[in-house]
């Protein structure tokens, strides 16, 4: 039995035979990693027969007196009860590899809620008092996205689900809003390479308005060129010369409805129920015709081209979907474009058989405060709270005279 440096290839056949890992723990990350100047190590533990049961990617960065080395949504296993062992030759590894610091934030599940908030699993104490038991340090159980990194998970089980029933397992609103999204003849585009900067100038306008640092547009390159088609840039687009037709036809449709509506009403004018439905409709028109005075007007300033309101990353392993990066032009809320696309990915996903979906993170706030826990909601799914962040400083007394000196310093 014996903690070790594994090759690429054992790495990879361990990574066939788990049932379930994020693709942060994969041959295409470590690929990303690289390329983006990272120090990257495949590592395991072999038991008695030479067997890989636990393995992991770490990836390094030089800081002030040494490296910091950080494990990300794993590790590995196919025998939990080398689990204990794994993390203390971990921490020793860390010392020999003159590690300053060694961040772990384990895939485990802390506890699982469901999609508004309310525990529907125990707690997982005990996996925190292993890992402190080996001489980490727990940040402890948080909300938000303390450094950036998402805690609590929005998930969906695909599994059992076709592509006839897949809007049918959404949130009532979900449902009525996939309606809503495909009425406007909106386009969904898998961007190539060369088209990478639509995307990015998406993204870099939400995360301008929500006040966070975009990726660059090497970054998604990068990115691209190492997953490859396990990662879809998807982008929705709207045509306005196109969209007015659109509503032309839809509103032609409806009057006929409201014409043979009222007919009926002259002979049966006592009627609540088809009093009703003629109001709803009339109400339907009068929204018909604001959108084609807005269409007229995005016409004037957009002309003939697509205009790119919404793009979303996906990334497809083998058991699971995985929402990334997204963002949305504000102006164009009304298209629910967004909604369109997760439902695109989620299409793929069934065809696939993938009987996953991690659509990440949300604040793990239930207050009603948190905006992107309820477009997550739409579709209908379960909370998974993970463990958080644990620190391990293999040199103690040099980590703190150095933090000193920083504090010192700014």
């Amino acid at each position: 039995m014996v903690f070790c440096q594994l090759s690429q290839a054992e790495f990879s056949e361990h990574c066939r035979q788990v049932g379930e890992k994020s693709f942060f723990q994969s041959e295409e990350m470590c690929m990303l990693l690289t390329k983006r100047g990272y120090d990257v190590r495949l590592v395991g533990y072999k038991n008695s027969q030479s067997e890989v049961v636990i393995s992991s990617l770490l990836f390094c960065t030089s800081m002030v007196g040494g490296l910091y080395m950080e494990l990300n949504a794993g590790p590995l296993i196919t025998e939990e009860a080398y689990l204990g062992v794994f993390y203390q030759s971990l921490t020793d590894y860390a010392k020999r590899e003159g590690v300053l610091e060694l961040v772990i934030k384990p895939a485990q599940t802390y506890q699982v809620f469901d999609g508004f908030g309310k525990p529907i699993g125990q707690e997982n104490a005990r996996f925190i008092e292993l890992l402190e038991s080996y001489g980490f340090q727990h940040d402890g159980l948080q909300t938000g996205y303390p450094n950036g990194e998402p805690v609590w998970h929005y998930v969906k089980d695909l599994e059992g689900l076709s592509q006839a029933s897949l809007t049918d397992s959404f949130s009532k609103k979900g449902k009525t809003l996939s309606k809503k999204a495909n009425s406007f003849g909106l386009k969904v585009t898998r961007l190539s390479r060369n088209q990478l900067f639509r995307f990015q100038a998406i993204t870099a306008l939400t995360s301008k308005e929500r006040g966070y640092e975009d990726k660059t547009l090497a970054y998604y390159q990068d990115f691209f060129d190492s997953f490859g088609e396990q990662a879809d840039f998807l982008i929705a687009s709207i045509n306005f010369y196109s969209y007015l037709d659109h509503l032309e036809e839809q509103s032609d449709r409806l009057q006929l409805r409201i014409a043979e509506l009222s007919d009926r009403l002259r002979q049966f004018p006592q009627s609540k129920k088809k009093q009703n439905e003629l109001r709803e409709l009339m109400a339907q028109l009068t929204s018909f015709e604001q959108r084609k005075c807005q269409a007229q007007q995005w016409i004037e300033e957009y002309g003939t081209e697509d205009v790119d309101i919404a793009a979303s990353l996906f990334v497809y392993s083998r058991r699971e979907l995985v929402y990334l990066f997204s963002g949305s032009r504000t102006e164009f809320g009304s298209f629910y474009a967004p909604i369109l696309l997760q439902e695109f990915a989620m299409r793929h996903a069934v065809s696939l058989s993938l009987p996953f979906y991690n659509l990440l993170g949300i604040q793990g706030n239930f207050d009603g405060s948190d905006g992107v826990l309820r477009f997550k909601q739409n579709f209908n799914g379960y909370i998974l709270r993970k463990a958080g962040t644990f620190r391990y400083y293999p040199y103690p007394i040099r980590h703190k005279i150095l933090q000193i000196i920083k504090n010192i310093v700014k």
